[in-house]
């Protein structure tokens, strides 16, 4: 439950701290703590919230997941919840998107002395984040904001290859819809493309809000040259949200003209049948009168009467091909 806790200051680290020595930790000026959680037990959580005198509301919320992603104020500390997105990886001969899409969420407690992540529900950890700013300690001596800033585009950043993903998969299926009819198989996937755009962008639009919150408001936690940081974020998000939103934009369109397209063909098909049922009609017509029991029938006693009228029948039926032919009907 937890991955790890440690106690930095001037943006280097400085040790493990376990769970009874927090509040001393706490209590040394210069130092903030960076203590992350996995699936953690109410029991834990709730002694986390002792020594870190978090709000009884938020650490509610942060037991568990299928939270709204949001960001709320609770005295000098922030909690923000927010869903990650990670694109598993597909098996042999499937494209990108074929993998699945785990979501997780994953629950910040930040203050200017401590920064507390408490993720849920999927395989995204975030130890490369923490090495990555162990190795930059120059940028880490701003605090617990800046390790915020660091996860939160961390998290960002991995919207991107499922945005990839999904886009190459709609291209393939767009290039299809003007080759040739779509079987019931595409159409699918299709409209499974269309539910994983709406999934995603639901996790990713409340991150705008979260995004510009951090920029504007909360001066005392978020000092002006960290702000450049989370306005990066923002550019980010908005960016990827155009993006989702074009790409939903353009699967509508897409399955809006492969029905057109559907609805064309088979007009032609009709239009087919009945040009052939027009020139059926000619032999039908004649055959089925000479069928008739009368003794007084045109040319019954000619000696070329039945090859005449074969052939007669077969020149109106050319002419009518011909003409159906010229007109697109055939």
């Amino acid at each position: 439950m937890i991955v790890n806790c440690v106690a930095y200051r001037d943006g280097k680290r400085l040790a493990d701290i376990p769970l009874a020595e927090i509040g001393a930790t706490l209590a040394d000026p210069g130092t903030f703590l960076w203590l992350g959680l996995h699936e953690v037990e109410p029991e834990v959580l709730l002694h986390i919230q002792e020594q870190f005198g978090l709000h009884e509301l938020a650490v509610e919320d942060a037991r568990k997941a299928r939270q709204r992603s949001r960001i709320e104020a609770y005295g000098d500390t922030l909690f923000i919840a927010i869903k990650t997105a990670q694109l598993s990886a597909p098996g042999a001969g499937d494209t990108a998107a074929d993998g699945d899409i785990h979501y997780g969420e994953t629950h910040f407690f930040v203050a200017r002395n401590f920064l507390i992540s408490v993720r849920h529900g999927n395989d995204l950890g975030y130890a490369a984040v923490r090495r990555r700013c162990e190795d930059a300690p120059e940028m880490l001596a701003k605090g617990a904001p800046f390790a915020l800033y660091a996860l939160i585009d961390f998290i960002v950043d991995n919207y991107h290859p499922i945005v990839e993903a999904l886009s190459s998969e709609f291209e393939v299926l767009e290039s299809e819809i003007f080759t040739h009819q779509l079987d019931h198989t595409a159409i699918e996937r299709l409209y499974g493309i269309k539910r994983k755009l709406m999934a995603l962008r639901s996790a990713v639009v409340p991150v705008e809000d979260i995004s510009v919150q951090l920029t504007r408001l909360h001066p005392e936690l978020i000092h002006k040259d960290l702000r450049a940081y989370f306005r990066d974020i923002h550019d980010h998000v908005a960016r990827t949200i155009e993006t989702l939103d074009n790409l939903r934009e353009m699967l509508t369109t897409a399955m809006a003209m492969n029905l057109s397209l559907i609805s064309v063909r088979q007009n032609d098909i009709v239009k087919r049948l009945a040009g052939w049922g027009a020139i059926l009609a000619v032999p039908t017509v004649v055959f089925s009168l000479y069928g008739m029991n009368f003794h007084h029938m045109p040319e019954l006693t000619w000696e070329f009467g039945y090859p005449g009228m074969i052939v007669a029948t077969l020149v109106i039926c050319g002419l009518f091909h011909r003409k159906l032919k010229k007109s697109g009907w055939l």
